[in-house]
């Protein structure tokens, strides 16, 4: 093997990782049920306020239930997978950790370059979910606001800029700079309220079902079902998000373990049991595909708790938005720690130790998005690199479970390798799944991540002996 080739296929030995001090630290703040909260958050949101019926309505139709089966299988074994890492290397960076421990220095930069993208564009399908509850809420109250506030470039005529949304990203972005700790209290409060409403969602819809809406049940036959099972699995990851946090928990190796299968198995629950309700509650064709059960209860003569739900979406939608992008600022983070990308990036702040740098870039970088893009060209970009992170996360658990015995896990996959096999198997089929413009944009998103790798990355990785970031000490990293 040529120096080139050992060069790029380096690992971070575990050992390292566990060892990091004084550069760029974080706090450790976060608790379990803190933790979980991120996980629900993540995942609990748009998936059930918008995506849901946006699918259910052109994609799959009542069969929309299957889709979040199938998407859901395909991460639990992902989650698994996850999990064991998390309790082996409690620090930041999740899938991009975890690669290039297990895999080397060039797959973990493409996850990691991959999340980056994926993550923030998260964050901007989620506002865009937002605006639309937040059109239907200002409409209810009689006001009318002008198109262009409301919807992305290219959803109808006058659509031209999503001002809400663009909004929603910078006020976000200001949350997550306040500090984790507060955060995290945030996200506690927030979560336990949306879980609440999509209980009541869920009651008061089970008296307004009406069996006919579910015939046919396979409208678009079962293609739909995968193709809808590719784009709600937006809806079924989070907790990777969540376990880029590991380095600002109080307990990594004991509590994010948990956290990951505790905030997956609500999620799950939740999502049966209200897509079963919305597309019991009204005809697939007739759902409103950019607020579902606002529209839904409205139609069935509850107004008032139409509204409930639009103000309840929007609070509760918002911390999907603070789960990712606390996920894309800590990849970030992580990557430039590593020497992948400039120092300047991993500066954090002196009293509340949260990368404010990277978050206002992440902040900006999402309202753009969020305020020219479509919900479903963004979701399809976020769900084709997520899947990819899945696949390497699956395959590496199985690598570093052979070649590292030895290596202490608070937690450990179960039935090895046949679970992470499932995720990487599950994970491909759905990639497939996707239409061929998004394999466009993220292969051009690749290749110019290639170009920065070789131009800048390889040189200046800490694991590289010559590197001149290896005189870099903590007070480089405060701001």
């Amino acid at each position: 093997m040529t120096s080139w080739q050992q060069s790029i296929l380096r690992r971070k030995p575990i050992g390292e990782i566990e060892e990091e001090q004084g550069v760029g630290q974080l706090s450790r703040s976060l608790g379990l049920w803190q933790l979980t909260a991120i996980g629900v958050g993540g995942i609990i949101g748009a998936g059930i306020f918008s995506l849901a019926g946006a699918v259910a309505h052109a994609t799959a139709g009542p069969a929309v239930l299957i889709s979040f089966l199938v998407a859901g299988v395909a991460s639990a074994a992902a989650a698994l997978s996850y999990a064991e890492f998390a309790g082996m290397i409690p620090k930041a960076g999740s899938a991009y950790t975890y690669g290039y421990a297990s895999l080397g220095e060039i797959v973990g930069w493409f996850i990691g370059w991959d999340l980056l993208l994926e993550y923030t564009a998260i964050v901007a399908v989620v506002a865009i979910g937002i605006s639309g509850y937040f059109g239907f809420l200002v409409g209810q109250l009689g006001i009318n606001l002008p198109a262009w506030m409301l919807g992305a470039a290219g959803t109808g005529p006058g659509h031209v800029v999503d001002v809400f949304a663009i909004i929603l990203c910078l006020v976000t972005a200001w949350i997550l700079t306040r500090g984790i700790r507060s955060t995290g209290r945030f996200e506690l409060v927030i979560v336990a309220l949306k879980v609440l409403l999509v209980v009541v969602i869920v009651v008061l819809g089970v008296f307004h079902i009406n069996s006919a809406n579910y015939t046919p049940y396979f409208p678009f036959g079962f293609g739909g079902v995968m193709t809808g099972a590719a784009t709600v699995f937006f809806a079924v990851f989070g907790y990777d998000a969540m376990s880029t946090a590991a380095e600002e928990s109080r307990d990594a190796t004991k509590h994010m373990p948990k956290a990951i299968i505790y905030s997956l198995a609500i999620a799950m629950a939740l999502y049966v049991l209200a897509t079963l309700v919305l597309t019991g509650m009204q005809k697939y064709t007739e759902i409103d595909p950019k607020s579902g059960f606002a529209s839904a209860f409205s139609a069935v003569g509850l107004p008032a708790v139409a509204d409930v739900i639009a103000v309840g979406a929007i609070i509760s939608i918002i911390t999907v938005m603070l789960t990712f992008m606390l996920g894309v600022t800590r990849v970030w983070f992580s990557m430039s720690r590593d020497g992948l990308l400039p120092k300047w990036f991993a500066k954090t702040h002196p009293e509340r130790h949260v990368p404010t740098r990277l978050t206002w870039i992440v902040g900006i970088g999402s309202a753009v998005l969020a305020g020219v893009l479509p919900i479903n060209t963004v979701a399809e970009l976020t769900n084709i690199g997520i899947l990819s992170a899945f696949v390497v996360v699956c395959v590496a658990v199985i690598v570093l479970r052979y070649r590292s015995p030895e290596i202490p896990r608070t937690f450990r996959t179960p039935w090895m390798p046949v679970v992470p096999a499932v995720g990487v198997l599950f994970s491909l089929w759905l990639i497939i799944s996707l239409p061929w413009e998004t394999w466009v944009r993220f292969g051009v998103w690749l290749v110019i991540g290639l170009a920065i790798y070789f131009g800048y990355s390889r040189r200046n990785s800490l694991l590289n002996p010559e590197s001149p970031r290896h005189t870099t000490t903590a007070g480089d990293l405060a701001d």
